[in-house]
């Protein structure tokens, strides 16, 4: 039988090197905790695939209210936690403030676009509706069907796979230590989260323990709390952009095509980008011929020229997804244990507040105001027998 090996137990211990594990991690190291990463490609995962578009404004969906403001929140940060990044890793992460385009194909997106417009002006947001020449004076490569748009300067876009790389970079410089392995169990005792077993048997004590495991971080051997995130696919195409074609896009156009949103996101180093499919195929991440064909058919009606491009990348990812589609962020019901998962599709966008909102919690023990509503406590169901000493009472 093997003697396992224990190494000296960190402050903080996260299991999921993803953008959001590495953010939390680098904020956590600033603020002086001894802090571990648990993953065996740090930067690696959604990251990868997802185009980085920070879209507070045209990402704007009925009932989501709340996470807006989330959103708005963290978008804001966005300049100058790019700033203090790109200086903490000396790596540029591609940000543009670009600004947003989402278009209508016809008279029924048409009338769809002006109820989103209607709602994003109810929840304040800027945005300004534009006629279908207008549009194509912005953007002259559009389809010449194109009915209308709405413009979203406030949406901006940065290049998540130079992001990952920096913020691994900034937690090296930090001090955090990487374990370059998978995490296979939470260890417990007396009812406290304390570390994690590595895939080698080595045990990796901790005073706290963030769970960032992105889609699978429900999937962590020894967990004794529910963690309902789930696998929602996304393909997603790189295209070139030749420079006898610049300029091709100024900015991020949308739309949506027969039902399915589709995004092109040009990138100042000459990639474009385009995505994404929306599949509940659980861990699976082939791509498919119907995905790409799909992507490709809808992304040529907003832009015909996109034929001529040449297709240099096709990618499957995981979007870690929540039964309310917003992220679970703070501790857990087991002490010791905190989550930074779920954020589907906002989580780049929500790096930034993310970071700050882990940092305050693991030096605090609490979450800051604009974040409480995104606890993992609201999917905890209650125990009718637990009693709670702040209420005096059984609840």
């Amino acid at each position: 039988m093997s003697q396992l090996s224990v190494e000296v137990p960190s402050d903080v211990l996260v299991v999921g090197g993803g953008i959001i594990g590495l953010v939390t991690a680098w904020r956590s190291a600033q603020q002086g905790l001894r802090t571990a990463v648990v993953d065996p490609a740090p930067g690696g995962g959604a990251a990868q695939v997802a185009a980085g578009m920070l879209a507070a404004v045209t990402e704007l969906h009925y009932g989501e209210e709340t996470l807006l403001a989330l959103n708005l929140a963290s978008a804001a940060r966005y300049p100058s936690f790019a700033a203090e990044l790109t200086e903490a890793s000396g790596e540029e992460l591609g940000y543009r403030s670009c600004g947003t385009l989402s278009v209508a194909l016809d008279a029924d997106d048409r009338a769809h676009l002006r109820e989103v417009h209607a709602l994003q002006q109810r929840s304040g947001l800027a945005s300004e509706w534009l006629s279908g020449r207008e549009c194509r004076r912005l953007e002259p490569m559009l389809a010449p069907g194109v009915r209308g748009g709405l413009r979203a300067e406030d949406d901006h876009q940065i290049d998540p796979r130079r992001l990952a790389k920096a913020l691994v970079i900034a937690c090296e410089r930090a001090g955090v230590t990487f374990h370059r392995q998978w995490a296979e169990k939470l260890s417990v005792v007396r009812d406290r989260a304390v570390g994690a077993v590595l895939a080698d048997g080595t045990e990796l004590g901790a005073g706290q323990v963030v769970l960032a495991g992105g889609s699978h971080s429900g999937l962590l051997a020894g967990l004794p709390v529910d963690v309902p995130v789930r696998p929602v696919k996304g393909q997603v195409l790189r295209l070139r952009i030749p420079p006898s074609y610049a300029p091709f896009l100024q900015r991020t156009v949308r739309a949506v095509v027969r039902g399915s949103e589709v995004y092109l996101v040009p990138r100042e180093n000459g990639e474009l980008v385009i995505g994404a499919t929306s599949e509940e195929q659980g861990y699976d991440t082939t791509v498919t011929a119907g995905g790409v064909y799909e992507l490709l058919r809808d992304a040529h009606e907003l832009i015909p020229g996109i034929t001529e491009l040449p297709l240099v990348e096709t990618r499957a990812g995981l979007r870690p997804g929540s039964p309310d589609n917003a992220p679970l962020i703070g501790p857990a019901e087991l002490p010791g244990l905190l989550l930074a998962t779920g954020h589907h599709r906002n989580g780049v966008l929500l790096t930034p507040v993310t970071g700050d909102a882990m940092a305050h919690a693991l030096t605090t023990g609490e979450l800051p105001e604009a974040v409480r509503p995104f606890s993992p406590l609201r999917f905890s169901v209650p125990d009718p027998l637990r009693f709670s000493v702040r209420e005096g009472s059984t609840v």
